[in-house]
């Protein structure tokens, strides 16, 4: 091969030219002689004369040759490197083997990485059997000095971490594996060597099950990790060994009874006084003990619900250890760090126990308001910042969890409190008392008084133009949620007011004063402002509909305005993409308040600016757009006709806006809400939208989320124009058809949910090409497919893993194609698996499913009668 020390050193070259033609002479090797070039790789790993920087290219490229992020992509290089023969593959693997003795620290650390990449793929398949016995030798050999016996455990740290994400192992390779680690974490071991065998337990613990099952070794794991707690030279080592105890108990929490006296033990000595590298890892262990607990009273209250035994038990130690965690962590929360930024969200001990905290209350719930409320009473006015600012983050955390019931008392009496608060001299302590009132706001606004309910309005209205931008954006947060507690409000609805109208003039006046202000940039004011006034605006009473009159066309002449700010760099830029992205928001909450005429005033102004939005190259302005067309359509209805002709090129643009996806998602959105708003006119548009969905659906590289909108869109449009769709009709249910054979592995949580949105998204299709043809008088054109449907039905009902949405639209689906095609479809009506799909949504407890499968069932009957 050409000289590869020359091509590696110029795929680092600042010049574009030179390290593409590099990077281009690799893949030319690669391609033309795989296992050859994988041996170049290794023999220059290999190679003590070469330097160190060389040897790390050739390593880091030869672990990249096997790996990949994309997993189709990382599989297809595994069945590449597995294609080889094993007289091919055996001398590649020697060569990193005598590599991982080397005296250059580099070259180890990079071999340890190509190795590990090479035994995730062998290992499984009980293949390179000398690895193991290597590594054990490596590090238990008096031969080896310790820097060869780190890099071995460093070699296997990282091969139980890619083997916890792989294949199965036997337990011949398990055992080995943790025999090696554990002999090199015992005490007499020199520190990077504990370390290394420290980091590679943490990773192997996520495969070894059988011997955690094991009394014997569990304890030797046990004893050994808790040893290295206590190493008194090491606070990595000391961190490292919490680290693996927090992955004990999130994998094993049923064996942590005959350990929890002693790791209560360490846990609460280390948090009190250790280095905060090392009590971060400890108090790790009670946030996650707290989420394992949380998780498992979840499964017990399911199991409960539905009449069978839990499968876990919950112990309740952080219930037990409630009197004496609650302290600790009080004390914790006066440790602030007073060097950090505000901005930064810097984790430290006191932001680690407040998260704590947190965690605890979701857990015990109302058990931790007596233990915590003395020492938020008696700090809450202490002369020491710090104690008046812990006092206040401890009373923020554990608003979530108890009843209002229990809390609402406390919380009655603390508005006035915190109110004055919020003028301390400290920034923090401010900080954290609006954070406070948000979180007040959000969990328990009914148990706000009405007395104190101005003060409370009044006084977070005061610090959105005075206050810092940190502490305005709190309050930001704050009036959202208060207003956020106005969802559902009947007694508005009823009254035609409710506890904000009187304020409202004012609140959405200052927070669009907030938002401009110059420094509205920092902690995300600007945007938390607008966020606020779009909850106002959502959920305000009837009342202030003459006030969102008034305010519909200030914020379009904002939005015009907008256009004219100068854009001399990339922040300029993306601010002003941002603002005109976050006007956009207002413009649609407002129209989604109003009615048709009185918006239509207002609509040619408004779809004169959106369409100038549309036309910058902008994917964050462009979906808000998108959205506020959607809303102008949904109330304009037919009259949004007169808008299609412009629109078109850019709603184009937006459907084939592949990269930008989520833009993608919303301008099929948008295609849905016109569909329903123009109906029939959409029709000389429809050549166009039809061919980029069907672009959309056969591009391999679009975002997945894509495709279930797509889908559904079909039947928007076919519901639209009816008969004048047959034109579509083959190729889109051919598509539906494909796409009805995607299935999901069982244990794949992420994918099934997909699939069902996909499978929702078809039957939506479905549902509206049904309903359209019908419609239109041409629903015998859809004879050729009702087997087809009906495969893809039954198909349905055996799989278990379809949800409640996916359940209701199938029975729709059936009821539509019993009221359409009538005795057609009785052949099909009499499988089983359509009763045994009624059966399942009469008994879904969903009121929505059980009212649609009465109706459905009532139509199949009549079909059915009919037929006899």
């Amino acid at each position: 091969m050409a000289d590869l020390t020359a091509t590696l050193l110029a795929c680092q070259n600042p010049d574009p030219a030179i390290r593409s033609q590099a990077e281009a002479a690799l893949t030319n090797h690669e391609n033309s002689n795989f296992p050859s070039f994988l041996h170049a790789l290794a023999s220059e790993l290999q190679s003590e004369t070469k330097d160190p920087a060389i040897r790390q290219l050739a390593g880091l490229h030869f672990k990249n040759l096997l790996t990949a992020k994309d997993s189709t992509r990382r599989q297809t290089r595994i069945d590449k490197y597995k294609s080889l023969p094993t007289e091919q593959r055996s001398p590649i693997k020697q060569l990193l083997l005598q590599t991982l003795h080397s005296g250059v620290k580099v070259a180890r650390h990079t071999t340890a990485q190509a190795c590990a990449e090479v035994a995730a793929i062998e290992l499984p398949h009980n293949e390179w059997p000398e690895f193991l016995p290597f590594l054990m030798e490596s590090v238990t050999s008096e031969n080896c000095n310790d820097d060869i016996k780190t890099s071995a455990l460093e070699c296997l740290g990282f091969t139980c971490e890619r083997l916890a994400t792989g294949d199965d192992i036997t337990q011949d390779i398990t055992d080995k594996m943790l025999t090696t680690i554990v002999d090199g974490i015992r005490p007499d071991r020199p520190d990077q060597i504990r370390l290394a065998a420290a980091t590679a337990l943490r990773n192997s613990l996520l495969f070894t099950r059988s011997n955690m099952e094991k009394p014997q070794e569990r304890n030797v794991i046990m004893q050994n990790i808790c040893e290295a707690t206590q190493c008194a030279t090491s606070a990595l080592l000391r961190a490292a060994a919490y680290e693996c105890i927090v992955q004990i108990c999130f994998q094993y929490y049923d064996k942590l009874k005959d350990y929890m006296q002693t790791l209560f033990q360490l846990t609460f000595a280390t948090i009190k006084n250790d280095e905060e590298v090392v009590a971060l890892q400890a108090m790790e262990f009670w946030s996650t003990l707290c989420e394992e607990e949380m998780e498992i009273l979840d499964e017990i209250l399911d199991a409960t619900e539905r009449g069978i035994p839990p499968e876990r038990e919950c112990v309740g130690y952080v219930r037990a250890a409630l009197d004496h965690l609650i302290p600790l962590l009080s004390e914790t929360l006066t440790r602030q760090d007073e060097t950090a930024d505000i901005d930064d969200d810097t984790w430290s001990i006191s932001v680690a126990g407040a998260t704590c905290l947190s965690l605890v209350a979701n857990t015990v719930e109302d058990a931790i308001v007596p233990v915590i409320m003395p020492f938020v009473q008696s700090n809450i006015r202490n002369p020491e910042w710090r104690f008046r600012e812990a006092s206040i983050m401890a009373f923020s955390s554990i608003l979530e969890g108890p009843s209002g019931e229990t809390i609402g008392v406390y919380v009655n009496q603390s508005i006035p409190v915190l109110l004055e608060c919020l003028a301390d001299k400290n920034t923090l302590v401010k900080d954290t008392t609006a954070w406070a009132l948000g979180r007040i706001c959000e969990y328990h606004a009914r148990s706000i008084p009405p007395e104190t309910f101005p003060q409370l309005v009044q006084g977070l209205m005061a610090v959105l133009t005075s206050e810092s931008s940190r502490v305005a954006s709190q309050a930001c947060f704050a009036l959202h949620n208060l207003a956020a507690a106005f969802a559902g409000d009947e007694t508005g609805s009823a009254t035609g007011t409710n506890a904000l109208s009187p304020y409202m003039p004012q609140l959405l006046q200052t927070l669009l004063q907030a938002a401009d202000r110059e420094n509205s940039d920092e902690s995300n004011l600007r945007v938390t402002s607008f966020e606020a006034v779009n909850v106002l605006i959502q959920y305000s009473a009837p009342d202030c509909k003459p006030l969102l009159l008034q305010l519909l066309p200030a914020i379009v002449e904002r939005l015009a305005l907008s256009f004219n700010i100068a854009v001399l760099t990339n922040e300029d830029r993306d601010r002003k993409e941002t603002v005109q992205g976050l006007l956009c928001g207002v413009i649609q909450v407002i129209c989604l308040k109003l009615e048709k005429e009185e918006i239509t005033p207002y609509a040619d102004a408004i779809m004169q600016n959106l369409l100038q939005v549309l036309q910058a190259k902008n994917a964050a302005a462009h979906e808000e757009a998108f959205l506020v067309v959607g809303a102008i359509a949904d109330k304009l209805e037919r009259d949004f006709e007169k808008y299609m002709s412009a629109l078109q090129p850019f709603l184009m643009m937006g459907l084939q806006n592949f990269e930008a996806y989520r833009v993608c998602i919303v301008a099929v959105g948008v295609v849905g809400d016109i569909s329903r708003a123009v109906e029939s006119v959409l029709a000389p548009y429809c050549d166009d939208i039809m061919g980029a969905l069907m672009q959309a659906l056969q591009n391999q590289e679009l975002h997945r989320s894509v495709k279930p909108p797509v889908l559904s869109c079909f039947g928007d449009i076919a519901l639209a124009i009816g008969a004048q769709y047959e034109k579509y009709l083959q190729v889109s249910l051919m598509m539906l058809m494909q796409a009805s054979q995607t299935r999901a592995p069982e244990d794949d949580e992420e994918l099934v949910e997909y699939v069902n949105t996909l499978r929702e998204g078809i039957l939506e299709a479905y549902t509206g090409i049904i309903q359209g043809m019908k419609d239109g008088g041409r629903v015998e054109v859809l004879v050729p497919y009702v087997d087809a449907i009906f495969r893809f039905l039954e198909m349905l009902s055996n799989d278990g893993n379809h949800d409640i949405p996916v359940l209701g639209r199938a029975i729709g689906l059936i009821g539509d194609l019993a009221s359409s095609m009538g005795p057609r479809t009785t052949p099909f009506l009499t499988n089983p698996y359509v009763q045994a799909l009624f059966q399942e949504g009469l008994s879904s407890g969903d009121g929505s499913v059980m009212d649609t499968t009465n109706w459905a069932s009532s139509v199949v009957r009549e079909v059915l009668s009919l037929a006899s």
